[in-house]
C-alpha cells in the first residue's frame, strides 16, 4: 500500500476563475490532470518493478486516477456494481471502448469485487513505464498482426486465466471510438464465455471526457472535458446458450440503449 497521500486523501475540485476565459482556462483541466496521472503511473511502475504490484494495489492505483479526474472537475457515475458481486466465480466483461479512461478506471470498480485482467495489444505491455504495470497484471496479449493468431491467443489465454479464477475484460471494437458501431463490435467476448462456460457481463461506458490527442505517443493525451459526464454501467450477467447470437444482440442493445440515454 502507498503511504498516506494528503493530496489524494483530500481531493479538491478545479473551477475556472470568473473572467478567466481563453486557452489557459480551457486547458487547465488537462494541465492539472496529466501530471497527476503520470504520478500514479510512475508510482505503480516503481511498485511493479519490485514485484509488489498486487490486486489491492491495482485497485488503489486505479482509484487514484479516478480521484485525479474528479480533482479537475469530472463527474463519474457508476451503476450496476451489485451485478459484479452477484456472480460467483470469474466472468467475461464485454465493453465498448471510447478512450484510455476505461483502461485505467475499470480495475478500480471490478478488482475489489473480483480478480480481473485485460485482453490487450502487445504495445501496452512494452510501453515505457506503464508496461511494467500492465505486465504485472498477467494480461492476455495479442499482436494485432494476424487475426487467426490473435483469436487463438485470446481463446487460450482467456481459458488459462479463467481457470485460475481471474475474470477477463474484453473490448471487442477494433479501435477506440466515441460512436458505437455494431459492425465493429465482434463476438469474441461471447465466444470466450461460451467456451469456458462462465457468465458474460455487458458493460456500457461513456468516457469521451478524456479526449484523444495526436497520433502516436500523444494519442492518449487529449483534452479533458469536465463538462462531459463519465458513465459506467454494468448489466446483469448472461449465460451463453446455443450459438451466442442472442447474447451478442443483448450486449449490443445494452450498450446502444445506455449511450442513447446518456446522450439524452
Amino acid at each position: 500500500m502507498l503511504p498516506d497521500d494528503p493530496f489524494f486523501n483530500h481531493p479538491r475540485e478545479y473551477h475556472t476563475p470568473p473572467g478567466r476565459e481563453g486557452w489557459l482556462a480551457r486547458n487547465f483541466p488537462r494541465l492539472f490532470f496529466y501530471p497527476l496521472l503520470w504520478k500514479c503511473i510512475a508510482v505503480g511502475a516503481y511498485v511493479a518493478i519490485r514485484g509488489r504490484y498486487d490486486n489491492e494495489f491495482w485497485a488503489l492505483n486505479s482509484w487514484q486516477v479516478l480521484q485525479a479526474l474528479e480533482y479537475v472537475g469530472c463527474r463519474i457515475h457508476a451503476e450496476g456494481l451489485e451485478h459484479i458481486t452477484a456472480v460467483r466465480g470469474p466472468c467475461v466483461f464485454v465493453a465498448n471502448h471510447m478512450s484510455a479512461l476505461e483502461t485505467t478506471i475499470l480495475p478500480g470498480f471490478i478488482e475489489p469485487r473480483k480478480r480481473v485482467t485485460f485482453v490487450v495489444k502487445r504495445s501496452l505491455t512494452t510501453a515505457f513505464v506503464f508496461g511494467h504495470v500492465m505486465r504485472s497484471r498477467d494480461p492476455v496479449v495479442v499482436d494485432r498482426k494476424n487475426p487467426r493468431d490473435d483469436l487463438a491467443a485470446m481463446l487460450t489465454g482467456s481459458e488459462e486465466r479463467l481457470a485460475k479464477g481471474i475474470s477477463i475484460i474484453v473490448f471487442p471494437q477494433a479501435t477506440r471510438s466515441p460512436n458505437f458501431d455494431r459492425a465493429q463490435f465482434n463476438s469474441i467476448g461471447v465466444k470466450i464465455a461460451k467456451r469456458n462456460n462462465v457468465p458474460l457481463m455487458p458493460v456500457a461506458l461513456k468516457t469521451d471526457a478524456w479526449g484523444c490527442g495526436c497520433k502516436g505517443v500523444l494519442k492518449d493525451y487529449g483534452n479533458i472535458s469536465p463538462d462531459v459526464p463519465i458513465h459506467f454501467r454494468f448489466g446483469k450477467a448472461l449465460r451463453v446458450e446455443g450459438n451466442g447470437k442472442e447474447e451478442q444482440e443483448q450486449v449490443c442493445r445494452f450498450v446502444e440503449d445506455s449511450l442513447t440515454e446518456w446522450h439524452g
